[in-house]
Order: C-alpha cells, then sequence, then structure tokens
C-alpha cells in the first residue's frame, strides 16, 4: 500500500526528494530596499484622467458584452461566457488580457458602487496597481480575476464579490 501512495503523491508532485531543487521564494524580492523600509500598509493615490479613461473603457466594454455592472450575476455571466468562449478556442484569439481586464473594471466598478471602497492607484511591495480601497483594505480586481481565469474557476464571482460588498457595505 505505501508503494502506491508513494506513487500517487509522486505523479501529483507533493513527494520532494533530496534531489529535489530548493523550493523557490514566494515573497516578493524587495531589491536594493532592505526590508525593513518596506510599506507595513499599501500607500494609494486617487486616480487620474489615464485611469479614469482605463475604467470608462472597460465599463463601455462590459455594457457592450450585454453586462449590468451593478448585477453580480450579470458580471459572473458575461465572464463565463467570455471563458468559455475562449476554451473552446483553445486561447487561439489571444484576447484573454483585455477579457481579464474589462472584467476586472466590473469587479471594481461593483465593489465602488456597493461598499465603501473607491478606485485608487495602491502601490505595495508587490507593485502598482488600479484597485479600490478604503484604508488599507484594498482590493485588486484584476489579481481576483486574473488568478480565476488561470485557474478556469466559473461562477465564483457572486460568491467572493458578494462576500467584499458584505464585509465592506456602505
Amino acid at each position: 500500500m505505501s508503494a502506491g501512495l508513494d506513487k500517487v503523491r509522486n505523479l501529483l508532485g507533493r513527494s520532494r526528494s533530496a534531489q529535489d531543487e530548493p523550493r523557490v521564494r514566494a515573497l516578493p524580492d524587495p531589491g536594493e530596499s532592505p526590508v525593513g523600509e518596506l510599506p507595513l500598509t499599501p500607500e494609494s493615490r486617487r486616480i487620474g484622467e489615464a485611469e479614469r479613461a482605463r475604467i470608462d473603457a472597460g465599463l463601455a466594454a462590459v455594457a457592450a458584452d450585454g453586462v449590468d455592472v451593478d448585477d453580480l450575476a450579470s458580471i459572473s455571466a458575461g465572464l463565463d461566457r467570455e471563458l468559455a468562449a475562449w476554451l473552446a478556442a483553445r486561447g487561439a484569439d489571444g484576447h484573454h488580457d483585455e477579457v481579464v481586464e474589462r472584467y476586472a473594471v466590473a469587479v471594481g466598478e461593483h465593489l465602488h458602487r456597493h461598499t465603501d471602497l473607491a478606485w485608487e492607484v495602491v502601490t505595495d511591495v508587490f507593485g502598482t496597481d488600479l484597485a479600490v480601497a478604503a484604508g488599507d483594505f484594498v482590493v485588486v480586481p484584476s489579481n481576483l480575476v486574473a488568478v480565476r481565469w488561470m485557474r478556469r474557476e466559473r461562477a465564483w464571482v457572486r460568491q467572493v464579490v458578494g462576500h467584499i460588498v458584505e464585509v465592506r457595505s456602505r
């Protein structure tokens, strides 16, 4: 039985041998900055004209897809349609970055309209992103959408975004 379990672990990649390479560090590389100088909380600034134009373009694109950003079921259905089409084409159309961008804007705008979170440009140890934030509570919608896109998740929007709305209701 142990040999069978070892075989399954090896197939799933959950077993490490002494010859394996060391694990990769998962935390961001602080670069030239000593770790003690990195901000403990995100730093942000108000969005400018370029970010407002980016948000407006994303909203126009999802509206053209028939998506209502005030309705999580509509956002979810639109994103799931796009994922299904992309999977059917086996990614041949190469437009997944644009899809992730516009649905990230839809998610962010929903959170902006239905919570105390506001659009901001946020910088932390992971980089600078368009986000919705209030104080040190930050949601980077592109991360929410991109990670689930890569994992081919469907029907997640209502649960995940709905939970944030519950937690951050105005």
